[in-house]
């Protein structure tokens, strides 16, 4: 299944010295995240060029009702088989839901604020009805995002979430984050276990050296921060992610590190449940949602200025 959608022109929010582009009609993506620093613009995500028509070229762009894989054909829940077919032409397996295929509905509430919206219904032939909310809100040194997604049908289904900016890779770029271990995978990016031995360079919390990175791998006990240091461009960026379960208390968010051999960016992704969980013992983070129950995933993000390198 191929979808496109019309870009059209960015929404942009302005305040305290950021420009963030909102594309409301590509999936309720980001086209850029910008910083006005003494007088010059500095692109805090991977910027949109303005004209790919190719969702994965946006800056950012939201994981809903799922994130990332699931393998065999779909899932089985209370008993029941639900079919999901390939969404991209270039994966064989349905990948990071379906909210991103979508137009979502703008509403500017300040010059520094907006939400949009979403509802989907069985979409692409899925099992999901659900209605969905983002929220973004620049403040001084940074932004936060939201993303809440409400079981809208009439049955009780497992769902996720995840957040999926694009970062530009520089020789000297690092990544810092607590993690417990990492999802190993089969060529296919399908987990086969799960491990506390890291491979060579993977190991987040001693600060993983990206330019020497291949990897597309979802990372388990996660303290819900990370450091990204571009030590060329003198500019660091803090992530902090909160989950909120149905009854309002906090869940353990997992992240995911994708680093291709070409072109030169990663993606961090913070999410709900590692990739294909809903085929892993025990379904980690893969939460059941009944009618009108909600969950939510904020992302927090604050860059600073540091030393030259």
């Amino acid at each position: 299944m191929d979808h496109s959608l019309p870009f059209g022109e960015p929404v942009w929010l302005e305040q305290h010295g950021q420009r963030l582009g909102l594309l409301p009609s590509a999936g309720g993506a980001v086209s850029a995240w910008r910083w006005q620093r003494a007088g010059a613009p500095v692109d805090l995500w991977r910027p949109w060029d303005g004209h790919t028509q190719r969702l994965q070229a946006l800056a950012s762009y939201p994981l809903l009702p799922w994130s990332n894989r699931i393998a065999e054909g779909g899932f089985e829940h209370a008993g029941r088989f639900h079919a999901l077919a390939p969404n991209t032409p270039d994966d064989p397996y349905p990948i990071h839901g379906d909210g991103w295929l979508q137009p979502w509905a703008l509403r500017l509430t300040a010059p520094d604020r907006a939400e949009m919206f979403l509802r989907s219904e069985r979409f692409g032939g899925g099992p999901y009805v659900y209605e969905a909310c983002q929220t973004f809100a620049l403040v001084e040194g940074g932004m936060s995002q939201s993303l809440t997604v409400t079981n809208a049908g009439d049955q009780a289904l497992p769902f996720g979430l995840g957040q999926h900016p694009w970062l530009v890779r520089t020789p000297d770029c690092r990544l810092h984050a607590q993690v417990q271990g990492v999802w190993l995978s089969r060529p296919d990016r399908i987990p086969t276990g799960f491990t506390e031995r890291f491979p060579e360079g993977w190991d987040l919390g001693a600060g993983a050296p990206l330019d020497r990175l291949v990897i597309d791998n979802g990372f388990g006990g996660w303290d819900g921060q990370a450091r990204i240091v571009w030590p060329e461009h003198r500019l660091a960026l803090h992530m902090r992610s909160e989950w909120w379960l149905p009854d309002g208390s906090p869940g353990q968010p997992d992240c995911l590190l994708y680093a291709p051999a070409t072109p030169p960016v990663f993606c961090f992704e913070p999410i709900t449940h590692p990739i294909n969980a809903a085929h892993l013992p025990g379904r980690p983070g893969w939460v059941e949602l009944q009618p009108g129950q909600s969950t939510s995933l904020h992302v927090h993000w604050r860059f600073s200025e540091t030393a030259a390198g």
